[in-house]
């Protein structure tokens, strides 16, 4: 089964500056706001969509074996935007939205390779208890999936005087979360080459 993770943060948190060390030709960036990157550099293999069927036709054929998802947020809040005034029934447009970003987290674990990683960026907020989840879209999703509880490694994206950084597990008031041992310290450098590294000793590990 493929392997979605998350990486969530702010806005200017250094969730799409965290790819800036993969080779050119080393991922499948999926572009769904087709915006620039924060950084001097062209990937070879990008796809510039926010349709949640022709983004897994196109996980099954990447020439990689790592994908992003930048900013994967967009996918329901492009198709809310888009849908908002064509339908009567509000509940029906929340539950086909939902429905959409559950089946891309379980098509990437049910019918991509063992060995394929699919990054999944996400902008996060903080609720009136100083908790900090994903931003989503719609009660469906929040309440009814969970969408962190769907991925075993969550990683969010810090900024402070020294720069860009990850957060490998939770406080008790963030989603953060990763395999005991994976990561030698609870705050990391902000590159997912790094990661994917490891993510990729992880699933070797765990297929055998």
């Amino acid at each position: 089964m493929g392997m979605p993770v998350l990486i969530y943060g702010k806005s200017g948190s250094g969730k799409s500056r965290s790819l800036k060390n993969f080779g050119e030709n080393e991922i499948f960036l999926i572009n769904v706001e087709r915006k620039f990157l924060p950084f001097r550099k062209k990937f070879d293999y990008v796809l510039k969509t926010d349709n949640v069927p022709k983004i897994q036709r196109s996980l099954l054929k990447m020439p990689t074996k790592t994908a992003v998802i930048d900013d994967a947020g967009y996918i329901l809040t492009n198709r809310y935007m888009r849908e908002k005034g064509q339908v009567k029934n509000t509940f029906e447009t929340y539950d086909n939205i939902g429905n959409d970003f559950w089946s891309l987290f379980e098509f990437i674990k049910a019918e991509l390779p063992d060995d394929v990683i699919v990054y999944i960026i996400m902008h996060e907020e903080t609720d009136d208890y100083n908790n900090t989840k994903l931003k989503m879209m719609g009660k469906v999703l929040e309440q009814k999936v969970c969408v962190e509880g769907m991925v075993s490694i969550a990683l969010r994206c810090i900024t402070d005087e020294e720069g860009h950084h990850f957060v490998t597990n939770s406080d008790g008031k963030d989603i953060s979360k990763s395999p005991e041992e994976m990561f030698e310290n609870l705050i990391i450098d902000n590159d997912l080459k790094v990661v994917d590294t490891a993510c990729l000793l992880y699933t070797s590990d765990a297929a055998d």
